[in-house]
């Protein structure tokens, strides 16, 4: 259950099977130093694995190889017009050209201490897989000629070398770790993904959506979790601590707690999920006993569907109640 004076973030148990996951998160078993090495290999290895067969992403612009056709909009200048084509029809119709010119797709990869969470030492705690799904995804872009950043802490860049570009930015950034993006402007033709557990209080997630889209910008909040904090699997008495600095509480018979567990995680989601359609974002939840190439397949599509009009196409995976 979430603890009192953080409602919408899970604390984590604290029985003695489970006491291991809990340093994860006290930051005392593992180092993100002495897992980074791992973690760059994973994810070179999973995008590897999708890359064969993707093709760069198509969006209409300013390039000079043909697109599509699209119907003319009102306002537009008639020197845009396709005359041929407009002439087989009773319609007026624009030729698009594919957009070649790189734009900017903006990571966030949560850091703080409640990603460090892991409910089994076989499986990625949250931000280990945070991290996978987004050196895998940066090289992705980076492959199909997008430039790719992190707010706040690495520059947009198409480098080849992203991945071992970002490592380094995270491995010697020295501020606090965020849940959230830091405030920032991005252009209105930038994408952002944001890898986070997402149980910041949901006025907080609503102000970083507002504050992100007020430039015409879009992108998806993936929302990672540990499958404990899907289906609450405790019973008998429980410490639960909240690593963020919110305390501990015990449950005498933790499996009375489940209902209202699971209600309160449904709740939270069902606000995220208005903000995220108002404001034309995409929201996808990804547990992480799913496999890391299952996420990164779906990102890459959806950052290739190019335009609020076609985002609603892209079915987001993993949804829950």
């Amino acid at each position: 259950m979430a603890d009192a004076a953080h409602p919408d973030i899970p604390a984590h148990a604290g029985s003695a099977g489970e006491i291991e996951a809990v340093r994860h998160a006290d930051g005392t078993s593992r180092t993100l130093a002495a897992a980074l090495p791992r973690l760059v290999l994973d994810a070179r290895r999973i995008a590897a694995g999708v890359i064969h067969g993707l093709h760069g992403r198509r969006r209409a612009g300013s390039g000079e190889n043909f697109w599509q056709y699209r119907r003319f909009a009102s306002g537009e200048p008639a020197s845009r017009v396709d005359w041929r084509r407009s002439a087989r029809d009773e319609h007026l119709y624009v030729r698009e050209h594919e957009w070649e010119a790189a734009h900017t797709v903006w990571l966030w990869p949560d850091r703080s201490a409640s990603m460090a969470f892991a409910s089994s030492d076989k499986r990625d705690s949250k931000l280990e897989r945070a991290l996978i799904i987004t050196f895998a995804l940066a090289e992705l872009l980076v492959d199909g000629g997008e430039r790719v950043g992190i707010p706040g802490l690495m520059a947009p860049t198409a480098s080849r070398n992203v991945i071992d570009r970002m490592a380094q930015a995270i491995l010697h950034d020295g501020a606090p770790r965020l849940s959230l993006p830091p405030s920032f402007a991005p252009s209105a033709l930038a994408e952002i993904v944001v890898l986070s557990d997402l149980w910041s209080e949901s006025g907080a997630i609503a102000a970083m959506l507002a504050a992100l889209s007020a430039s015409g910008a879009h992108g998806t909040l993936v929302q990672v979790v540990d499958p404990a904090e899907e289906t609450f699997p405790y019973a008998g008495r429980i410490a639960f601590i909240e690593p963020e600095g919110g305390g501990e509480i015990t449950a005498g018979r933790a499996e009375t707690w489940a209902a209202d567990y699971v209600a309160r995680v449904a709740r939270h989601r069902d606000d995220i999920r208005a903000e995220t359609s108002r404001r034309d974002w995409l929201l996808t939840i990804h547990r992480t006993d799913r496999p890391a190439s299952e996420l990164l397949l779906y990102l890459h599509a959806a950052l290739g569907n190019g335009g609020p009009g076609a985002r609603v196409a892209v079915r987001p995976m993993g949804r829950s109640a």
